[in-house]
């Protein structure tokens, strides 16, 4: 893959991880131990939230290259879809349940 082609995807990866992070249980996690005063260094909470990321991350680059060796991308790309949809749907569902 040519340089720019890399960083198209770089920035396209880089952007949906990102805004799929925002507000999700992770963060609420990492904002909860940075909020406590517990003579915590805040870069102490960065730099382990940090490393959790990125072992989560290389797990799901190991899980997805096992996986994409036995199923083609567009049917991984519809089960993810599938996935999320269905996610929504029960998560708006719990919210007007209440």
């Amino acid at each position: 893959m040519s340089t720019t082609t890399q960083l198209q995807a770089f920035f396209t990866i880089f952007i949906s991880v990102f805004l799929a992070e925002l507000g999700d249980k992770t963060q609420l996690a990492t904002m909860l131990f940075a909020s406590q005063d517990q003579g915590l260094s805040k870069w102490t909470v960065f730099f382990a939230a940090s490393a959790a990321l990125v072992v989560s991350a290389g797990i799901g680059v190991m899980a997805g290259s096992a996986v994409g060796k036995f199923v083609s991308p567009r049917t991984l790309q519809l089960v993810a879809g599938v996935g999320f949809i269905l996610i929504g749907a029960w998560t708006l569902w719990q919210a007007f349940k209440n």
